[in-house]
């Protein structure tokens, strides 16, 4: 069974960065295609990058494109999402998940396996 465990949240001002980590285990990690959403109080959860898994296939929602870099070390079974230049309407709960189908979509549904989430709220 595929676990996913995301860290790195918390605290930053308006224009700070930080690296989000997804850590996998329960199967052999180069054989799942990967990504982030986020979910904002009284949102609905949204897609925010994904990355292939060889990791040389990127895609990130516009509103996050140029700031964030989502990367993966697949000797390391990690996923990673740089985010810069963050402002307060990047706050949200940002989740990792992982699919086995050769489709790397944009939906929720596209997905099969889910972390718990890691806060990051940004202030201003």
């Amino acid at each position: 069974q595929v676990q996913l465990v995301e860290s790195g949240g918390g605290l930053v001002q308006a224009g700070g960065s930080l690296t989000l980590s997804c850590a996998f285990s329960g199967r052999t990690f180069g054989n799942y295609g990967m990504a982030w959403f986020r979910q904002a109080p009284g949102k609905e959860r949204e897609f925010v990058a994904r990355i292939g898994w060889l990791g040389g296939s990127t895609d990130y929602a516009d509103s996050v494109k140029g700031r964030f870099t989502i990367s993966r070390d697949n000797a390391k079974n990690t996923m990673y999402l740089r985010a810069n230049n963050l402002n307060p309407e990047d706050t949200a709960v940002y989740y990792c998940a992982a699919t086995s189908s050769w489709t790397l979509g944009k939906s929720r549904s596209d997905y099969n396996y889910w972390g718990q989430g890691t806060q990051v709220t940004v202030s201003s």
